[in-house]
């Protein structure tokens, strides 16, 4: 069921007020891939009245029409940029302003304002004074979350929380902080010890990990330096302490993150998403973004690979959580019923495709180790490596009744096949036979060995040895390829 999004469709529900209004930069995109959607419907599942605000309006005769027109929360608003950090989504890396926004109904990037989450949070306060509390979350808060450098300013910025004015933030994924959070905001209990929250306070938390002050990092690069690797240590679940860090007079608090069970994730992906865009932006032009996800499969979160310039680790963790494969299946099973379905699964994968169902017992129990990365500079042996459980899955999956081809789209993450041998070369080889619809994707980053080596990255012979079983798959196979 879509969630409402015009005061019209509350009132056909009955509703006179909704519990929490989600404001995202995002169109209304109803789809496990797409974050507002699945806070939605986990709020909604919970029993709260939830209504959907996307792309409000900020600079014409329609905006004050647009961000009211659900009214005020009786709990909380929660803000997000949406997918993307929004000056990721609107510049290019030479920041020219991207003409395309594949989440933008009719596809034109005009409806995502430069730094999003705060300019939501100031809309909200424009025209609710004195409001309900505004909950930041989503990719751009998340990242956002301490003081940190910003590519477009070249300066260093505080906590968004604290440039939003907003009262809370959740980072990470964020489903279990979400909805405790809510629980304890209608209970009017204390917020203060949710794991994967952050808030402002007057004070420090003494039993909390002190990180250098906005004004300190600000001004040395060095103290910078010392910022990021303490607050980097301490995103693990079993293992991080909280953090706080000093802003003028004011302290940003991070409590630890939360942790997910596959059983947990399981039930996130089985909620009943309409994978399709809301009737009332579906209406304003063709949403792009919905050809990648309608119909692909997330089958785990968090990637092991800790690559040095890359945003995953902080965000959905390091330990990799797979789901079952009775919940792919049923999910499978779902979408081959949906009206628009034509018997293609477009993806099966995560972060990286290939790292489904491969755990560590010691990452699970005791957290990840605090001197190693799992997959740099080697692969560390308590990694059970094995892609038979992805073979078998990608299998059990073409088997189902009404499902003509089952791709992979994520990037495969090389060393791990040619290190896995055991079924290493059986799974690309199943990849190749059965699930490429003309490229597979990989992500070398680098060709020299000293700049891989910066990226926290496995050197180029790994590249030259799967290049070679490639090369040999697509000869036995007779299959025209191209990575």
């Amino acid at each position: 069921m879509f969630l409402p999004t015009t005061s019209d469709e509350m009132k056909k529900l009955g509703w006179t007020q909704c519990d929490i209004i989600l404001v995202s930069g995002d169109t209304y995109l109803d789809s496990p891939f797409i974050g507002v959607a699945v806070i939605g419907n986990l709020l909604t599942k919970e029993g709260y009245k939830v209504g959907i605000i996307a792309q409000p309006d900020i600079q014409n005769e329609h905006t004050a029409q647009d961000i009211t027109r659900l009214g005020e929360p009786a709990l909380f608003w929660g803000v997000t940029a949406g997918s993307l950090d929004s000056m990721v989504a609107n510049y290019t890396a030479t920041k020219k302003r991207r003409k395309q926004d594949d989440f933008t109904p009719g596809e034109e990037n005009n409806r995502r304002p430069d730094r999003a989450a705060i300019v939501y949070a100031n809309l909200i306060r424009r025209y609710f004074k004195n409001t309900k509390p505004i909950v930041l979350g989503g990719m751009e808060a998340s990242l956002r979350r301490i003081a940190h450098y910003d590519y477009w300013d070249n300066s260093i910025r505080r906590s968004v929380l604290l440039d939003a004015k907003a009262d809370f933030l959740v980072y990470g994924m964020a489903e279990k902080a979400i909805v405790e959070l809510a629980l304890k905001l209608k209970n009017n209990q204390d917020t203060k010890d949710i794991r994967g929250l952050c808030y402002i306070s007057r004070e420090p938390k003494n039993d909390y990990l002190e990180l250098p002050s906005y004004e300190e990092v600000k001004n040395d690069k060095i103290k910078f330096i010392e910022m990021f690797h303490k607050f980097y240590s301490n995103n693990d679940p079993v293992t991080a302490r909280g953090l706080y860090q000093q802003n003028g007079t004011q302290y940003l608090i991070q409590n630890p993150p939360a942790a997910i069970t596959a059983k947990e994730l399981d039930k996130i992906y089985e909620l009943n998403y309409e994978l399709d865009v809301h009737p009332y932006y579906k209406k304003q032009g063709n949403v792009r973004a919905l050809q990648t996800i309608q119909f692909s499969i997330t089958s785990q979160r968090g990637c092991y690979g800790e690559c040095n310039f890359c945003s995953i680790a902080v965000h959905q963790g390091r330990a990799v959580v797979s789901r079952s494969e009775e919940s792919i299946l049923k999910e499978v099973k779902k979408l081959s019923k949906h009206k628009y379905f034509k018997g293609n699964i477009s993806d099966v994968g995560g972060a990286t495709a290939n790292m489904y169902g491969i755990d560590c017992s010691k990452m699970l129990s005791e957290g990840g180790c605090a001197d190693k990365k799992c997959l740099y500079p080697s692969i560390c042996k308590n990694l059970n490596l094995d892609h038979r459980r992805q073979i078998d899955l990608l299998r059990s999956i073409h088997a189902i009744d009404g499902i003509n081809k089952v791709f992979i789209a994520s990037g495969l993450r090389y060393d791990l096949i040619i290190e896995d041998k055991l079924n290493g070369y059986n799974y690309l080889k199943e990849v190749v036979e059965n699930h490429t619809s003309g490229q597979i994707k990989i992500a070398p980053e680098h060709t020299e060995g000293h700049v891989l080596k910066m990226m926290g990255k496995q050197n180029k012979d790994y590249l030259h040895k799967f290049k070679q079983m490639f090369d040999q798959l697509k000869q036995e196979t007779g299959k025209n390829q191209f990575l």
